[in-house]
């Protein structure tokens, strides 16, 4: 994840009841997914066995390079020593079996083009996107995927509406931006399982960026905008559930805004959140079920 929006002194340019509007629907609204397989179908691929060896690849923004942990790596490294999740969860993994890993992570990346194109127009730092710059590389022999996307696209999406991009209908362009985060999430599963379709895939969903300690410095309407636009987007991650995925509940969990588990920037995770996030990784990887929650009260932290 990388944060480039600075604070700014003005509110979003959005009415109150606008506002309003946008919170009474965060329990209720979503979009359908464009496509998904039933998890049942062929396409679904369980835990590895154990002890098998293992090919595991990431996918991700800056989170995946060990952003805020005390040895982060570069995109595409092994890092062997990192703090980050990936290679605390490689360290882990291979105390009972053999570990390859390909890390794709790239900081400031976003889960697709549309967005990556509209961060360019705000005149953002944005290095790719996952459709086309990630996906396209993970190896054929992989057998464990990871995909955490979204803290970037939340963070571009609430700019562009604070710059006035939503005109009249902030909820339906927040919907719109919804529906395109879902189909690229499909684009992005859909790719990862004809390059390797033995791949074990674990998507972590999107957190409420607007409890996430950075965003107490914005204002009250900008940190709604977040928390709806959030909202929105981890229900169309968890929607990848369909299609025979584990999603790994970073919207619900505590340990997702605990500020012991930050770096400084109150954005990306220090060492005990990376290794929080590898302890629940191993833990799917090893066998534990898991999936979203459908409500929970951090959806609607921001009142």
């Amino acid at each position: 994840m990388k944060n480039n929006t600075s604070p700014r002194r003005r509110g979003l340019r959005v009415s109150a009841a606008t506002a309003a509007l946008l919170l009474a629907g965060l329990v209720t609204s979503g979009c359908e997914l464009v496509r998904g397989d039933s998890p049942s179908g062929p396409s679904a691929v369980g835990p590895p066995a154990p002890a098998s060896a293992l090919h595991y690849t990431a996918i991700g923004a800056s989170d995946a390079n060990g952003a805020g942990s005390s040895v982060p790596c570069p995109p595409f490294a092994a890092c062997e020593d990192g703090r980050g999740y990936v290679p605390v969860l490689v360290r882990q993994l291979r105390a009972t079996r053999e570990v390859t890993v390909m890390n794709l992570g790239m900081p400031a990346a976003v889960l697709g083009p549309a967005t990556e194109a509209l961060a360019r127009q705000l005149g953002r730092e944005v290095s790719g996107n996952f459709v086309d710059r990630q996906m396209p590389f993970v190896p054929r022999d992989s057998t464990l995927v990871t995909v955490f996307a979204g803290v970037n696209d939340v963070n571009i999406i609430a700019e562009s509406i604070e710059q006035g991009l939503a005109g009249a209908d902030v909820q339906g362009y927040i919907d719109s931006h919804a529906r395109t985060f879902g189909a690229d999430y499909s684009r992005v599963i859909n790719g990862i399982r004809a390059r390797a379709p033995a791949t074990f895939i674990i998507v972590m969903n999107v957190p409420n960026v607007a409890a996430m300690p950075f965003a107490s410095r914005y204002p009250a309407e900008h940190r709604r905008i977040m928390q709806t636009i959030s909202v929105a987007f981890s229900r169309e991650a968890n929607r990848q559930e369909r299609s025979g995925v584990v999603i790994l509940d970073t919207m619900c969990s505590p340990a997702s805004y605990d500020p012991a588990l930050f770096s400084r920037d109150g954005l990306h995770p220090n060492d005990a959140g990376h290794a929080e996030l590898a302890r629940r990784l191993k833990a799917i990887v090893d066998g534990e079920r898991s999936s979203a929650a459908a409500s929970c009260a951090t959806m609607t932290a921001v009142s």
